[in-house]
């Protein structure tokens, strides 16, 4: 019989990026014994490749509001975000940003000392009537490096405690409550079980269930995995947020900020077409619909390249020493991955999925909710997420860029003191069952014995290839439904997967046949939530019902997955029409155009 290896803490985050850091940071400081499970090393998550920035009302560069701000992403977000949540958001930002500061956060600076601020998509004055606004805290274009290194080196100064390269494998539930987790040591092999009063899911998006994605390989989206084996719901998984700059043929990102620093896309005309689609911000609306329009100038034979299927974006315009100085990041990555000097010449791009604005369901406090009987809002005792896994909803239907970094730092922030104003350090914990991390380690033993005939890769790359084709930019009923039905075919296929590998040290066979099948949960919730919603709104751009349906799809779609049935079930919850205070009316819904 296995033998687990047992912990016990007051907290338990699972994820080392910016949010599982600042609430890991946070839980520290209210004195609770923390500790952080990752399974890679905390600077490495993928919070280090975001590049453009973290938005905050501080007006360094000019007038600038909190409820600006809220307004522009309850905007963005197609009036599908909560508006209490949002307006926590907006204005905890400045707070929050001012703490990475003051714990010494390399933040690129104005003429006058003070943090500079560059102009993002979607990001404007005066509720939306004023002019763009310069509202994105930047670090050059390394903000997300900066701020891991950052958040790190706070966390060990409070004495959190690492556990680094450890696979999450599943939540402890009794009750109804959740206890822990299991996880898999990955160098030695052993497995563990992490016992506390609270679990914090940190364990960011599953961008990898897409063919092309500016994502890491180890964003397979476990911790939203977890929580439906665990008979939990995900939120809003339709949602899905291409950027319109990756790289051509490669995925890399190519920061928004390169735009807001003066960049432009061109046509094989050479027109700065932007300006048809958003005639007041042209290449800084939200990024929902430039990369429609990118799409479109494709299908309607204006793309680049001798295939005519990609974009141009131009830097070569500006002064190369402010190149060299705010954009040095992706100057670099430009000339490693498509071969440009963006001093000379433009930078071939396409779509790519980027951001998952759905995913396990919270409040502002990061608690996580599900809907018990008539209660919507039922909080999970026990258990809590923050970051890209969450969904409180800020983000909605269509995140703003640099909304995602004061996501992370702003309700990791939030999680971390709810932590400290729930629990008693050190306060004493029930024995698990007898029978905890069962199914965890039958799951396990299950994988490492099989002997299909289909390897991981494979089973893999069909479906990323089926997402890619049916759950994209443009997406139509016919469409969708083949996607289902591809997905389910796909889910199946697990049955028949073979694991070559059948130790347990360092056995990145193992580890990735989980993530797939952590990824393929996910890709079944979010094609059946995609095929279900009928109308288009904010990422969701639905062909065979192209207006916003306020009437019937105001609401957010809440997702269950029988893994012995292959079958996805559907409720929802209604969306929060209303503020968190009296400092602002709530904003009431209209046509979004820029």
């Amino acid at each position: 019989m296995t033998k687990w290896i047992d912990h016990t803490y007051d907290v338990v985050v699972v994820g080392a990026g910016g949010s599982g850091l600042r609430a890991t940071l946070g839980a520290a400081q209210a004195g609770l014994k923390t500790e952080c499970v990752s399974k890679v090393f905390p600077t490495r998550s993928h919070t280090v490749a975001a590049q453009g920035g973290i938005a905050a009302s501080l007006g360094n560069m000019g007038p600038d509001d909190w409820r600006w701000h809220m307004y522009d992403t309850v905007k963005g977000s197609d009036w599908l975000g909560d508006q209490d949540s949002i307006e926590y958001l907006c204005r905890e930002a400045p707070k929050a940003v001012y703490e990475l500061e003051h714990w010494g956060m390399p933040f690129s600076r104005n003429e006058d000392g003070k943090i500079y601020q560059r102009p993002f998509g979607g990001h404007t004055t005066e509720f939306g009537e004023g002019p763009p606004v310069q509202r994105t805290c930047a670090a050059a274009d390394r903000t997300g490096h900066a701020m891991l290194h950052t958040l790190y080196g706070q966390s060990l100064r409070n004495e959190a405690e690492f556990f680094i390269e450890y696979f999450a494998l599943d939540l402890i539930m009794e009750d109804g409550v959740c206890r822990g987790i299991t996880a898999w040591k990955l160098d030695d092999g052993t497995l563990h079980r992490f016992r506390a009063q609270k679990v914090i899911l940190a364990t960011g998006g599953y961008g990898r269930v897409f063919f092309s994605a500016t994502s890491a390989h180890t964003c397979t989206g476990d911790g939203n995995a977890m929580v439906l084996r665990a008979g939990l719901p995900l939120q809003d998984m339709e949602f899905i947020q291409f950027h319109p700059t990756g790289i051509y043929g490669a995925g890399c990102l190519i920061t928004e900020g390169a735009r807001g620093e003066g960049g432009y896309l061109t046509n094989s005309e050479g027109e700065r077409f932007m300006e048809r689609y958003a005639p007041s911000v042209k290449d800084l609306a939200p990024r929902d619909m430039v990369s429609r329009a990118m799409v479109m100038e494709i299908r309607e034979g204006r793309g680049v390249g001798k295939d005519k299927d990609h974009i141009f974006l131009h830097l070569d315009h500006l002064d190369p020493k402010v190149l060299a100085a705010r954009l040095p990041g992706i100057s670099e990555t430009a000339k490693i991955f498509s071969g440009v000097d963006v001093t000379r010449e433009p930078i071939p791009v396409l779509p790519t999925c980027h951001y998952n604005m759905g995913g396990i369901q919270t409040n502002y406090h990061g608690e996580v909710l599900t809907k018990k009987g008539k209660d919507p809002d039922a909080i999970v005792p026990g258990l809590m997420a923050v970051g890209e896994a969450a969904c409180v909803s800020v983000h909605g239907a269509n995140r703003l860029g640099s909304n995602s970094l004061i996501d992370l730092v702003v309700f990791g922030r939030a999680a971390g003191m709810r932590c400290g104003e729930t629990i008693k350090a050190n306060a004493e914990q029930k024995p698990l069952s007898k029978d905890a991390g069962q199914s965890s380690l039958e799951r396990l033993e299950n994988f490492k014995a099989a002997s299909g005939s289909k390897k991981t890769s494979e089973i893999r790359l069909s479906l990323q290839k089926a997402m890619q084709e049916h759950c994209a930019v443009f997406r139509t009923e016919e469409s969708m439904q083949e996607g289902v039905d591809k997905i389910t075919d796909i889910a199946d296929s697990i049955k028949d997967i073979v694991v070559y590998d059948k130790t347990m040290i360092w056995n990145t066979d193992l580890m990735e046949a989980l993530e797939l099948d952590n990824l393929i949960c996910q890709a079944m919730v979010t094609m059946a939530s995609a095929n279900n919603r009928k109308e288009s709104r904010g990422a969701h751009a639905h062909e065979d019902y192209v207006d916003r349906d306020d009437k019937k799809w105001m609401k957010h779609t809440l997702a269950w997955y029988d893994a012995d049935k292959n079958k996805v079930k559907i409720n929802y919850r209604p969306v929060h029409q209303h503020t968190m205070t009296d400092g602002i009316d709530y904003i009431k819904p209209k046509k979004r155009v820029y």
